[in-house]
């Protein structure tokens, strides 16, 4: 009917103003994070010739700096849910991974993580010194077993420490609803550290997607899972991980799009 096709119309305008917004909102929040990176990454350069506390001290300043620069420009928040079951002790934090965004969100709410990521990223100049002084773990991909080996001994040392290891298993991030396999890394961290593994899940993608420019209103929403105690044989804890975290991803996934109808579609 006329009255129909209007509305469609009339559906259709709305959307495009509201996208017009957002990519115009999205400009600007990606013309400001640029230079904010990159002074940033000079400050923490420069912080190089002093104590490890004044490197770290910078680094957890950023997210917090950051987060209601996200809100003012491109109106995204963030939840945390599930805090409570962060254990006391040392342990292993296995999270999913969608955005640049959460490679700073557990600096809200960890003490001194150390991230385990690939040793390419050390090599670069500024960020890489930065890293290694930031005593992150680097891994060769590439490596096999000798890699996985070096990492753990890493790892372990980390947690005598008494810091928590953080671990994306699936090597990459992935777009909203992707499921790809969990590396081995995860396994052969939780099969000799001893120490419980934390699933977390999370939808940051929905709202700062891999390598989007545009990005969305809204709040992410980041899940602590409760703890995997070790013990369990190799092959039933990362079922039972990938299982855990997938199934509180696609329960996220789908609250957000509840709520935030302008998402693109997955």
């Amino acid at each position: 009917s006329p009255g129909h096709r209007q509305s469609v119309k009339n559906q259709h305008a709305i959307g495009q103003g509201l996208f017009m917004i957002i990519t115009i909102r999205s400009i600007i929040f990606n013309a400001f994070m640029f230079a904010y990176a990159l002074l940033s990454v000079i400050v923490m350069t420069l912080s190089l010739p002093f104590p490890r506390p004044v490197l770290m001290s910078i680094v957890r300043a950023w997210p917090r700096v950051s987060a209601p620069l996200f809100h003012l420009f491109v109106g995204i928040r963030h939840e945390f849910r599930g805090i409570q079951n962060i254990p006391d002790g040392p342990f292993i934090l296995a999270s999913k991974h969608q955005s640049a965004w959460d490679t700073m969100a557990f600096y809200w709410v960890l003490n001194d993580p150390a991230f385990i990521l690939k040793k390419e990223l050390l090599a670069l100049p500024l960020y890489g010194w930065c890293a290694r002084k930031a005593r992150v773990i680097g891994v060769d991909r590439s490596g096999g077993a000798k890699a996985l080996r070096s990492m753990v001994e890493q790892a372990k040392g980390y947690i005598d420490q008494g810091r928590p290891i953080i671990i994306f298993p699936e090597g990459t991030r992935t777009v909203p609803g992707q499921r790809i396999p969990y590396h081995p890394g995860i396994a052969a961290l939780y099969t000799r550290l001893n120490v419980p593994v934390v699933p977390v899940a999370l939808n940051s993608g929905l709202f700062w997607g891999r390598r989007s420019f545009v990005k969305y209103p809204g709040c992410i929403a980041i899940e602590f899972l409760p703890p995997i105690p070790p013990g369990m044989e190799r092959r039933a804890f990362m079922t039972e991980l990938t299982e855990r975290i997938e199934t509180a991803n696609d329960h996220l996934n789908a609250e957000a799009m509840r709520h935030y109808p302008y998402l693109p579609r997955l």
